[in-house]
């Protein structure tokens, strides 16, 4: 099993979105950038854990858990001409975009904020740390283990 990081505006969609979704599951879709989505289509798979990351709000943190639950696949918005998402160069036949399903697993017991993370020096590889501009990121298993307990805190 793998973990990553999906940041998500949280007016935009928040955990509680997520929480309250049929079957508290949603295809993520948009992403709109090639290492983002080369990591859902080459390093993804169903059963990794998820943080679930609110940026572009008053106090950035993770907030909450959720798991992939269905491999990578063709994003439609990016065909649809009245979405933000879509793209007019990309081909039906060699599609340029996809997104995975995840499901809601939890929401932490006290959000894990950026600034905290930043602090803890137990975090070190974390691309949230370093360079937070990437939507989705890889967490290395001691570093979400780290997270998750400042959320016990």
């Amino acid at each position: 099993m793998a973990y990553w990081l999906f940041k998500t505006e949280p007016d935009a969609y928040s955990l509680t979105d997520l929480k309250n979704a049929p079957q508290q599951s949603t295809f993520w879709e948009g992403i709109r950038n090639y290492q983002a989505r080369n990591f859902m289509r080459d390093d993804m798979q169903v059963g990794d854990l998820v943080f679930i990351y609110h940026s572009s709000c008053k106090i950035p943190a993770v907030v909450g858990i959720a798991k992939v639950t269905k491999a990578a696949e063709t994003d439609p918005y990016q065909f649809d001409a009245s979405s933000d998402y879509y793209d007019p160069k990309s081909d039906p036949d060699n599609p340029r975009w996809i997104g995975v399903t995840v499901q809601y697993v939890e929401q932490l017991p006290t959000p894990v904020t950026l600034k905290a993370i930043k602090a803890n020096d137990d975090i070190v590889d974390l691309a949230l740390k370093k360079a937070g501009r990437l939507s989705i990121m890889p967490v290395i298993g001691e570093e979400w283990q780290h997270i998750v307990a400042m959320s016990q805190l």
